[in-house]
């Protein structure tokens, strides 16, 4: 499974994608951030976005997109341009048919270092040593992309199994009832037919 991991900003959008399979350490295959000069309009800055969004999609050829959930904070400024940031991901990811899953900073601390209320620190080491890095991501907003992307493979991927497995479990359902119901009606014809003849 690949994953696009988006840290969503304005002035800096981090992206992180990984491959790996739930239970087996994930490899990096690309690590970045989109920047956009704070005094350009914002929406000129969401269309910058969403231009390289889309570049790194068509580069990676991700299974999935991973995005940070927008939380509240003091600074009401910096949550709206997560927001539409984080708005304009989706966007991209959605228009080239990609499912989307989002999580929170704290479900994502938890999953790379066992701790949700891990520190950007912990969290860039504990990246840079899950994906065997040898120099640690830089800004923090590259190293909470991947973070993204790595709580995605490992529980996205988990989830996706159990779906899968359901899905696999109620079509055997469904195709046993059927068979139950063919047998039955093959009896009773048979039983129908046996007492046209007496």
């Amino acid at each position: 499974m690949r994953v696009l991991g988006v840290d969503p900003g304005l002035t800096r959008c981090g992206l992180g994608v990984v491959e790996g399979t739930p239970g087996k350490p994930p490899a990096m295959v690309a690590v970045g951030v989109i920047r956009t000069p704070a005094e350009l309009d914002v929406a000129k800055r969401l269309v910058r976005i969403e231009a390289e969004l889309d570049e790194w999609i068509a580069k990676y050829q991700p299974d999935a997109v991973a995005v940070e959930r927008v939380f509240a904070q003091h600074n009401v400024r910096t949550v709206m341009g997560t927001a539409q940031a984080s708005g304009v991901a989706m966007v991209v990811a959605a228009r080239r048919g990609l499912p989307v899953a989002l999580h929170t900073p704290s479900e994502v601390k938890a999953a790379v270092t066992g701790s949700g209320r891990a520190d950007k620190e912990q969290v860039t080491t504990m990246v840079t040593r899950i994906l065997k890095l040898s120099e640690r991501p830089t800004p923090a907003d590259a190293a909470d992309a991947l973070a993204l992307a790595i709580c995605q493979v490992w529980r996205g991927g988990v989830a996706s199994k159990l779906q899968q497995a359901a899905t696999g479990r109620a079509h055997l359902e469904a195709q046993a009832q059927a068979q139950s119901r063919l047998q039955l009606a093959r009896l009773q014809a048979a039983v129908a037919a046996q007492q046209g003849k007496r």
